[in-house]
């Protein structure tokens, strides 16, 4: 499968943000991807950075938005699956944070509410996003079973798993992720090495595939309370064994796509059987906070 990333630096003109969306999109599918993933929200700047109740102006419904409308007609009209990142209205007062995924006709093949809801300085998403009520479900397309998840999904292995559990081909993660500028350098690489760590450790832990589409660019603090945020980039895809096979830049847009064997995950399974020696009997306490 040929699998296209996009890492865009985002503006406060949601026009202008799909408008060089769709230009990318249309160029790698003209090259080849079959399946292509944005990063989170990718329609505006993050605006979880101070919690104030005009963004919710920015949520629209699903599928009756003109978000929807928009990418669908992209992915019809190039003939590829398409993962996007959406804010969604599902009513007055209650908004998920929302992957959709369309398929190569236009339809909409699944949608994911990020399940992880972060409450951090400059990560205000508790205050915008309810946390999402459709499980850890793969949406089955006509390119494979994809384990769609949202940002900070990704630390934790307890989504990686039941996603794999559940039949995924690949483990996708559209992301806004990045530093706080008066962070020392080395903390700022500790935190982005762990980044990458955590999810190439999925990749083994289940003998599937990742692939993590981050933002990329400095986006100010409307507050002025902090410097902003700015987005690490480094989208990457991770094989089945964690190696990397491609890796963006940390500071700058980009667009790839990058061949994936999905055949190869048969083979790592059946080296490392994982699945098969998972002590299921005595992980009851997985569903507990802690175990005092």
């Amino acid at each position: 499968m040929k699998i296209g990333l996009i890492q865009q630096h985002n503006t406060d003109s949601i026009q202008d943000n799909r408008a060089r969306l769709e230009q990318k999109i249309r160029t790698l599918a003209a090259n080849g991807a079959q399946l292509i993933v944005l990063q989170e929200l990718h329609d505006s700047l993050y605006f979880c950075q101070v919690e104030s109740i005009d963004n919710f102006n920015l949520a629209e419904p699903i599928p009756d938005g003109p978000a929807t409308e928009y990418y669908a007609r992209i992915a019809r009209e190039c003939g590829i699956v398409l993962v996007s990142s959406l804010f969604e209205r599902r009513a007055a007062g209650l908004y998920h944070n929302t992957a959709v995924v369309f398929e190569t006709d236009g339809t909409i093949a699944g949608k994911y509410r990020k399940m992880h809801i972060p409450d951090d300085p400059a990560y205000y998403e508790k205050f915008y996003f309810t946390p999402g009520d459709l499980g850890f479900q793969p949406i089955d397309t006509s390119v494979g079973h994809l384990g769609v998840m949202v940002c900070w999904d990704q630390w934790y292995p307890e989504a990686a798993r039941l996603m794999a559990l559940a039949g995924a081909e690949i483990l996708i993660y559209p992301t806004a992720i990045g530093f706080e500028s008066s962070d020392t350098p080395a903390e700022q690489l500790r935190q982005r090495e762990a980044w990458i760590t955590v999810q190439r450790g999925h990749a083994v832990a289940n003998g599937l595939p990742v692939v993590a589409v981050n933002r990329v660019g400095h986006e100010p603090d409307p507050s002025a309370q902090t410097r902003g945020i700015q987005f690490w980039g480094s989208s990457f895809v991770a094989g089945s064994q964690g190696e990397l096979l491609y890796q963006a830049p940390t500071d700058t847009e980009a667009e790839q796509i990058v061949d994936l064997d999905l055949r190869r995950c048969e083979n790592v399974r059946r080296w490392w059987p994982f699945l098969r020696d998972r002590r299921i009997d005595h992980y009851a306490f997985l569903t507990r906070r802690f175990i005092d």
